[in-house]
């Protein structure tokens, strides 16, 4: 093993260490890039170490690397989706949508849970913010299913595993991450969001899929309601009336990057706006809660900009130690075909998923293995597709699973950590199928990008 092995280990090695004894994300990854740009300095200049580390080369340009994240016009989708989605949370859709769908379909036998997945996806398709939508499902729904006497499990679990969606269904903050990292038009934020839509809408389908013949398969699971309302004409209006607010802001967001009239920038701006505006439609808008937008807005922002910016640190220091060459041999060392490559990556991010977050992974994993990939002939939509898809299950996987901690914090009493887990097991198990599905059948995710932007 060479040196530049060592140290590339030495360095991801230590990164962990620092989590595991509860260190910040951001200091961590910063940390370790400083400490590890010294000791390569010192092998260089005082020890006269084969490498080709420069100080100048990594801590020099750093400077410029942290300027080009901060001016990147990309990045200022960021704040305006985050803002999106936290007030339309605040907006009072969620509920309306939740109480007229009830109406229709809570008399199936598992029909409120079915109801809880419909209304995560247009949730995702509105706001993709993961904490925000599994907190909101979790107190519209969790209650109401265990007075119907539905299984614990399968309550809490609907509610954290469909909130989970609104990192992948776009608009998606990480997907835009995840364009700014891959570097290259043809992963672009709107073919990146377009690649989401339909396996997004397809893991839906599934939790639908599974909660039905789950709930008819086992009786208990799921049982109707023993005193039905009667369904008529003004409860299927008022379902009409719930769903096309959100629609209309999902078609004039995605609508307007995907035609090419805004700019994924733009495009935010509208989203934001229009978030405001139903909010002031439904009669919640009022000085507290915009502060308390904005708040968690500037919040979640600065959690991802401070992650950004060690991120940055320890990527270059890891290239000037030459991690992009020992990166690539590993993976092109591989016994395997471009396909098994990237399966093996996938494997390796779904077990990362049990202790980063998706910002690191998206931050630190993807800029480091995407050229790889590409270089073996891969199609850049279908891989991050992919690994959008895997990193989803990081929400739902312990310890650190971030889904199940919002859960947890808005679970009636009674409901235990091991009823999570056994409520969110079968959706992960999904989730893979669905990551499965698309590996093998690669047009579920670059079909309708090939035929949007041909």
């Amino acid at each position: 093993m060479g040196l530049e092995e060592i140290l590339v280990i030495g360095m991801f090695a230590g990164f962990m260490g620092l989590l595991l004894i509860g260190f910040p994300v951001a200091w961590a990854l910063a940390g370790i890039g400083f400490l590890f740009a010294v000791i390569g300095h010192v092998l260089v200049e005082h020890m006269g170490a084969d490498l080709w580390f420069s100080w100048g080369g990594t801590i020099g340009v750093l400077d410029r690397r942290l300027y080009g994240i901060i001016a990147n016009e990309l990045m200022v989708a960021l704040p305006l989706f985050i803002f999106m989605g936290i007030m339309l949370d605040r907006s009072g859709i969620a509920e309306r949508l939740m109480n007229s769908l009830v109406r229709v379909l809570g008399g199936l036998r598992g029909g409120y849970a079915v109801t809880v997945v419909i209304v995560g996806v247009l949730l995702a398709a509105s706001t993709g913010i993961v904490g925000a939508s599994v907190v909101l499902l979790g107190m519209l729904s969790i209650g109401p299913m265990l007075q119907a006497k539905y299984n614990k499990s399968l309550a809490v679990g609907t509610a954290c595993s469909v909130g989970t969606l609104g990192i992948l269904v776009p608009p998606s903050i990480m997907l835009v991450l995840m364009a700014d990292r891959l570097g290259t038009s043809e992963a672009s934020v709107g073919r990146l969001f377009m690649g989401a839509l339909i396996p997004g809408i397809m893991l839906g389908v599934m939790y639908i899929a599974y909660i039905v013949i789950a709930a008819y398969i086992k009786k208990d699971l799921a049982p109707a309601p023993e005193n039905r309302q009667p369904l008529n004409a003004r409860a299927l209006l008022e379902v009409l009336i719930a769903v096309l607010p959100p629609l209309a802001l999902i078609v004039a967001v995605l609508g307007s990057i995907f035609t090419g009239f805004a700019t994924t920038t733009e495009a935010s701006a509208v989203g934001a706006l229009g978030a405001v505006l139903l909010a002031l439609f439904n009669r919640r808008l009022n000085f507290d809660v915009v502060s308390k937008a904005l708040y968690q807005t500037t919040r979640t922002t600065a959690f991802i900009f401070g992650i950004f910016v060690g991120a940055t640190i320890f990527a270059v220091v890891l290239r000037g130690l030459g991690g992009d060459d020992v990166i690539r041999n590993a993976i092109t060392g591989l016994p395997f075909g471009p396909a098994g490559v990237v399966l093996t990556i996938m494997l390796v991010v779904f077990l990362l998923g049990f202790f980063l977050d998706w910002v690191e992974i998206t931050l630190i994993i993807l800029p480091l293995v995407a050229p790889v990939v590409f270089s073996l002939g891969v199609d850049p939509v279908w891989f991050a597709i992919l690994f959008a898809i895997c990193l989803q299950t990081s929400f739902l996987t312990p310890p650190v699973g971030f889904a199940l901690f919002y859960i947890k914090g808005v679970c009636p009493p009674g409901i235990t950590t091991l009823d999570i887990y056994k409520g969110v097991a079968p959706f992960v198990a999904l989730q893979l199928l669905g990551l499965f599905l698309v590996f093998f059948y690669e047009p579920l995710a670059t079909w309708l990008p090939a035929q949007v932007y041909s």
